[in-house]
């Protein structure tokens, strides 16, 4: 069979997208052939086609964090009964095209009740909320947190699993996403605000319980300053840096030595660095988290006590447009790509 893909060649605008057609081999041991049904544009992909992620392959490569689709055929050694059902899974790369290999140990199944669209928004989205709340940060019930980013896609995932746990959310936006930060179950904080940190320390005067900071940058210190005693601080991503020249590494190493030192002092205050891939050297270990806290997430969502939050909705083809949209920051959610 063939496949439809979108290709990075280099460091292009979004329109510098190639869309190419090859032979798709047969699954090997292990493997199957999934049928994408939704993929999407994560904040990884933007720093992708800048040469910016921190371990990104050498280009061409096909861009695609993550991926819900139908397996439509199994190599040896796989369940046949796979076909014809849908799954979930974390690609890091490869999952903006119409068909592609996975090994069949990497999906999660998908609920019945959930489109593979809004089951798209929570795939890495969600797995990295969920670990940040639970895993990295250990938050308890009727805390108070400050996520960063409320309208983004880990950001309104992080959002309502705080609400639906019962804390007190604190939520940064520009003002334009305001209403959608109140309705998703937060106190909106504009981030232009040059007084954004002082805005609030008056909304928690005693301090928060944790936060999640995918901005990196100067800003990481004014972050670590709103925690109270046994407070954690999360960090995510540098996207303060992301538009800057130079090795893609350092703002990385930068944060990592920030927080290093943090964790040293007798503070009684913790910070980490968040990686979703930490652990791959355990891979069944690492599959086996990862595939529970999935199943947790698209839980909730086919509950209800998620919502997922799509941003737009735009065909393969259109790759281009829809990278173009994500980072044009003007958007609440995640934008999707459909086949």
């Amino acid at each position: 069979m063939t496949t439809t893909e979108i290709v990075l060649p280099g460091k292009v605008e979004p329109t510098g997208l190639q869309v190419k057609t090859r032979d798709l081999p047969a699954p090997a041991a292990g493997q199957v052939v999934l049928r994408m049904d939704a993929t999407g544009v994560s904040f990884a992909e933007q720093q992708m086609r800048r040469g910016k992620y921190y371990d990104q392959p050498a280009f061409p490569f096909v861009p695609g964090y993550d991926v819900v689709g139908t397996v439509t055929a199994v190599g040896p050694h796989v369940d046949a009964s796979m076909i014809g059902r849908r799954y979930a899974a974390v690609t890091k790369i490869g999952g903006w095209a119409s068909s592609l290999l996975i090994d069949a140990a990497d999906l999660v199944a998908v609920p019945d009740g959930v489109s593979a669209t809004a089951a798209e928004t929570m795939v890495v989205n969600g797995i990295t909320a969920w670990q940040m709340l639970y895993r990295s940060a250990n938050v308890l019930p009727g805390s108070t947190i400050v996520v960063l980013g409320a309208n983004g896609g880990v950001g309104s995932t992080l959002v309502q699993l705080a609400k639906h746990a019962g804390m007190t959310v604190i939520g940064t936006a520009s003002a334009r996403h305001h209403d959608t930060v109140r309705e998703l179950g937060a106190i909106p904080v504009d981030y232009r605000d040059p007084d954004m940190y002082q805005r609030i320390r008056e909304l928690a005067p005693d301090g928060v319980d944790a936060v999640f900071d995918h901005v990196g940058g100067a800003g990481l210190k004014e972050s670590w300053r709103l925690l109270r005693k046994g407070g954690s601080l999360v960090s995510y991503g540098t996207a303060a840096t992301k538009n800057e020249d130079g090795n893609s590494r350092l703002p990385v190493l930068k944060s990592f030595a920030r927080l290093l030192m943090w964790n040293i002092l007798p503070n009684g205050r913790s910070a980490s660095f968040y990686n979703f891939w930490a652990g791959r050297r355990h891979l069944n270990t690492f599959r086996d988290r990862l595939r529970e806290d999935l199943t947790q997430v698209l839980q909730l969502l086919d509950s209800g006590a998620l919502t997922a939050q799509i941003a737009a909705e735009f065909p393969l083809a259109d790759a281009a447009a829809a990278l173009a949209l994500a980072e044009s920051r003007t958007v609440a959610g995640k934008v999707v790509i459909v086949p």
